[in-house]
C-alpha cells in the first residue's frame, strides 16, 4: 500500500478531476474552499496572467483525505487535518520554500498549522479571524415582516453595491478588500463575484443588502450581509437574509450557508431566529517572515 503523502499542482482542472468529489462531499464545512478554487478555475479559464497558485491534495488507500490551496496573494487554504497531518504540512511547505502569508481553516486545524508554521519557520503568527459557520435548516421567515420588499439588483446599482461592500468592510476591518475597493479594483475583491439583493422601502429606496456566491459543489454562501447604522434594528437584514436565502433554494442549494462574527450576538441571534444552525467554527492566523528550519 502506498504511504500517506500530498501531491501539489497548479493545474486546477486537474486538482478539481482529483479531488472535486472529497470537495462536494462535505458542501457546508469545505465553501471556502469550494468557491475559492471555482474563482481561480475561472480565472485560469479567462487566461488571466500572473502567479498561479499552488494546490495540493493527501492521498492515502487510494483516497483523497484533505487539500489545501494557496492563492497567488498568499491565503492558504486547508479542509480540517489532525495535528499530525498540520505539523506534517507544515514542515513540507516550508522545505518546499512556499511563504503563506495567512492561513484560514476550521478553528482547530488553522490553530495547530500556526503553531507548527512558528516552530518550523520561526514566524510569528497571529489571530485576525474569528467566526462561527452556521447552516441553513428550516427557513423561517420573521413575523410580521418589515414593509417593503427584496428586489435583485442591476448595473445600475452598482455604486450602491460597492459603496455598501466598502462600508461594511470598514465594520469589520476588512482592510485587504476596502484596498482593493480604493483602487478600483472591485472584480479581485471577495465581492466581485458576488450576487447581490436589496431590500427596499415601499417608497423603493434601498435600506439592507445581501449577497450569494454562486452555486457549486451544491452549496451556496450569503455574504455579506449590511444594513447602514441608521436604519438597523428594524428587521431588514432578516428580511433581506431570507429572500437570499430562498432563492439560493431555488437555484438548488442543498447547503446553504454563512458566518458570523463571534462577537456580535445580534446578528447569531438573528440568523438562529430565521433556521441558520451553527455547525463550526473557522479562524484565520497571519504570519509574520521567519527562517526555515525545516532544513
Amino acid at each position: 500500500m502506498l504511504p500517506e503523502a500530498w501531491h501539489l499542482t497548479q493545474d486546477v482542472d486537474d486538482f478539481l478531476a482529483r479531488a472535486g468529489d472529497f470537495l462536494r462531499s462535505r458542501p457546508a464545512l469545505h465553501n471556502t474552499v469550494l468557491t475559492d478554487i471555482e474563482k481561480l478555475r475561472t480565472h485560469a479559464a479567462a487566461g488571466r496572467g500572473g502567479e498561479a497558485a499552488v494546490l495540493g491534495r493527501l492521498e492515502s488507500a487510494g483516497a483523497v483525505r484533505a487539500v489545501f490551496y494557496r492563492t497567488p496573494r498568499g491565503r492558504l487554504g486547508l479542509t480540517a487535518l489532525s495535528a499530525e497531518r498540520a505539523d506534517a504540512l507544515a514542515v513540507h511547505l516550508a522545505g518546499l520554500g512556499h511563504r503563506p502569508s495567512t492561513v484560514i481553516a476550521d478553528h482547530d486545524t488553522a490553530t495547530a498549522f500556526a503553531e507548527s508554521w512558528r516552530r518550523c519557520t520561526g514566524a510569528a503568527t497571529a489571530l485576525f479571524w474569528r467566526t462561527h459557520l452556521y447552516r441553513l435548516g428550516t427557513l423561517t421567515p420573521p413575523q410580521p415582516p418589515p414593509q417593503g420588499r427584496g428586489r435583485v439588483t442591476g448595473d445600475a446599482d452598482r455604486d450602491q453595491v460597492v459603496s455598501w461592500c466598502r462600508e461594511f468592510c470598514v465594520d469589520v476591518a476588512e482592510q485587504s478588500s476596502i484596498d482593493l475597493i480604493d483602487a478600483g479594483a472591485w472584480g479581485d475583491s471577495r465581492f466581485g463575484d458576488r450576487h447581490f439583493t436589496f431590500w427596499e422601502t415601499a417608497d423603493g429606496t434601498p435600506v439592507s443588502m445581501a449577497a450569494a456566491t454562486s452555486l457549486v459543489g451544491g452549496m451556496i454562501r450569503v455574504d455579506p450581509v449590511y444594513t447602514p447604522a441608521p436604519v438597523r434594528g428594524r428587521g431588514y437584514a432578516g428580511a433581506v437574509t431570507v429572500e437570499v436565502s430562498r432563492a439560493a433554494l431555488a437555484a438548488g442549494a442543498t447547503d446553504v450557508v454563512l458566518y458570523t462574527d463571534p462577537g456580535n450576538p445580534t446578528s447569531n441571534a438573528l440568523y438562529q431566529r430565521i433556521g441558520y444552525v451553527r455547525v463550526a467554527d473557522f479562524a484565520g492566523y497571519e504570519f509574520s517572515s521567519g527562517t526555515s528550519r525545516s532544513g
